[in-house]
């Protein structure tokens, strides 16, 4: 599907008096699009008086309104600058997290403990990623999605540097735990922004340079810290994240801008009613009454998204399989040196491996997801159905396994560590392939709850984690890895059943779980 604009034709439906205050279109195609399919060739839509691209070939979904100040109408610039603000934003939290596990080793001999033991401290960062995200859309429904980002950001860089400061154990794992859980914000709620920005037929492209910051963050600490490490003493290297996180703030305060923006209900208009600043603090969003959502209403809506079955076998889908993502990227610095003799350095230079894995994979999709999507609406009459999104996990399956296995069979028989590359790069390829569909997936089936659906899926993503990081390094040592892997391979195997079930049933069970029907998008 071709982006060729951000920036819609005139509208031509009329609209009533109530929609009119913010020129809303009287068609709810998302609605449509979730019983039905979605329509995107003008040459199929039943109804020729819906707003098009520019080249008039594809409809605008959702439909905007005629608001400039309505962010589907930003210029394409504007989407953009926000979209790689909240993007690198999104880095901070597996950035972090995956920094400690360079860090123990020199943490280990400071505070005379065991690597697995300082790894605890790692392990409950993880878990905090995923529990935070929930909250994230929560608080975002009620406060607004730049407030809620901007203070979530600011405590985070106040416990990055507490880690980089703390001086025994306790303190240190009391900061890595914070700072789990206020940096996952766009790594939760990033989703949000993507939704609020971007009509449907770009979604998935915008999605994929999200997914690749997340991808790519595990990899990019561990890759700075071991350099950092190998000279330096390891608070720099926390120094470092927290000078990183400094600058996702300035970022935020600089060129961040509230996205929310419903269309269900008739408020009146955000932006023209005081400063950036008042909004970025929520000061403007409070005394306006913006956002109409009660606390109650915010609280349960995560809890609600969970209920529905594709929501929750999704969640699962991804809780086996990127769980050995983080599991192998907490460990691995334990795990190789005792077979190839690695030092810090050693370390640092195989983090390039993933890094160029996952960067292929995002070049990949790209293209891959569009084609994919093409595909299938030609195959469908002209109807997008949600479930195409999940082709793509048929691509990158095969990847996943042979890369499990390969990097078994590799450290096992002590092969040459460019073997153990290699099948780790095939894993880190496949599942940012599998990343970007299954966010587009679960967006495509509820796109009025953006923020809850990828908060469950970051939830399953770093719970998985935070369960295999405590025995990662005793089922290595008493199975060996050969068996190890094999056993992460037939799980993965087991993971990709639940996605042909959601393929071949999930429109029965969409359609059994019902609508979202929140209050507000």
């Amino acid at each position: 599907m071709k982006e060729t604009i951000d920036t819609p034709s005139p509208p031509h439906s009329p609209t009533s008096s109530s929609e009119a205050e913010k020129g809303r279109s009287t068609v709810d195609l998302e609605e449509i699009g979730e019983r039905e399919g979605y329509v995107l060739d003008t040459a199929l839509a039943q109804n020729q008086n819906l707003q098009t691209t520019e080249d008039g070939r594809t409809v605008l979904i959702p439909q905007p309104s005629s608001s400039p100040y309505d962010p589907l109408n930003w210029s394409s610039k504007k989407k953009h600058i926000i979209l790689i603000v909240v993007s690198a934003t999104a880095l901070l939290a597996d950035y972090g997290s995956a920094t400690g596990a360079v860090t123990l080793i020199q943490q280990a001999e400071q505070w005379n403990m065991t690597q697995d033991h300082v790894n605890h401290s790692q392990v409950g960062n993880v878990f905090m990623l995923g529990a935070g995200a929930p909250f994230v859309v929560g608080l975002a429904a009620y406060f607004g999605r730049y407030p809620v980002l901007f203070w979530f950001v600011v405590i985070a860089l106040a416990t990055a540097i507490w880690c980089a400061g703390a001086q025994t154990f306790e303190s240190f794992m009391a900061a890595r735990i914070l700072n789990g859980f206020f940096s996952t914000v766009t790594q939760g709620g990033g989703l949000m922004f993507v939704k609020d920005m971007f009509f449907l037929h770009e979604q998935a492209r915008k999605i994929n340079i999200w997914s690749g910051f997340i991808v790519l963050s595990p990899y990019l600490g561990p890759l700075f810290a071991a350099f950092i490490t190998s000279t330096q003493i390891w608070q720099w290297a926390f120094g470092v994240y927290s000078i990183i996180t400094g600058l996702c703030l300035i970022a935020i305060m600089a060129l961040g801008e509230e996205t929310y923006y419903d269309r269900k209900t008739v408020q009146p208009e955000l932006i023209p009613n005081g400063p950036r600043w008042q909004r970025m603090l929520g000061i403007q969003q409070w005394q306006s009454g913006y956002i109409i959502n009660t606390p109650m209403d915010a609280l349960m809506r995560p809890v609600t998204m969970l209920l529905k079955p594709v929501v929750f076998l999704s969640t699962i889908y991804y809780l086996v399989t990127f769980a050995w993502v983080v599991g192998i990227n907490t460990t691995l610095a334990m795990f190789l040196p005792p077979v190839y003799g690695f030092g810090s350095k050693q370390i640092g230079f195989f983090y390039f491996t993933p890094i160029v894995a996952a960067i292929l994979g995002e070049a990949c999709g790209h293209w891959l997801h569009d084609f994919l999507a093409v595909f299938s609406t030609r195959r469908n009459k002209g109807h997008l159905e949600p479930e195409a999104r999940l082709l793509a996990i048929w691509v990158a399956t095969p990847f996943m396994i042979a890369g499990l296995v390969l990097m078994g069979f590799a450290m096992e028989g002590h092969y040459h560590y460019m073997v153990t590359a290699l099948g780790w790069g095939l894993y880190v390829f496949g599942i940012m392939i599998v990343t970007v569909a299954i966010n587009a997936y679960l967006l495509d089936s509820y796109p009025e709850a953006s923020g809850e659906v990828a908060a469950w899926i970051c939830f399953g993503r770093t719970t998985g984690g935070f369960i295999v990081s405590y025995f990662m390094v005793e089922w290595l040592n008493e199975q060996g890895a050969r068996r190890q892997f094999g056993t992460m391979a037939a799980i993965n195997v087991f993971a990709f059943l639940i996605a042909v079930v959601m393929q071949v049933w999930g429109k029965r069970m969409r359609v059994w779980g019902g609508r979202a029907n929140f209050k507000t998008v």
